[in-house]
């Protein structure tokens, strides 16, 4: 999960959606929000992950800012969410989506 990061991938979005997530004002200009990281930042963590000699066989776990993130997250709004670590919760979602595609 790379996070929020400052791409041009958000112009398609209609003006009230920037405006929910913070990506534009009233006046509909955009606003960068400090925890916003350069797509070369974003990037980093998923070139870790397929690259590093050191990360071969993990799985299973959650990263960003190039480490492992806390489990449960932290009270920063860093880490793995507790509803993401919910065994019944990821069973559903994978029959769900196996039902699906």
């Amino acid at each position: 999960m790379p996070g929020w990061i400052t791409t041009r991938l958000r112009r398609h979005p209609d003006l009230e959606t920037l405006r929910a997530v913070g990506a534009a004002d009233e006046a509909g200009n955009r606003v960068e929000q400090p925890f916003y990281e350069s797509a070369e930042q974003g990037d980093a963590t998923s070139v870790l992950l397929a690259a590093s000699p050191s990360l071969e066989g993990v799985t299973g776990r959650c990263f960003e800012d190039d480490q492992e993130a806390p489990v449960p997250c932290d009270g920063t709004g860093d880490g793995v969410a507790a509803h993401a670590l919910d065994r019944g919760t990821a069973d559903r979602l994978w029959e769900y989506a196996r039902s699906r595609f």
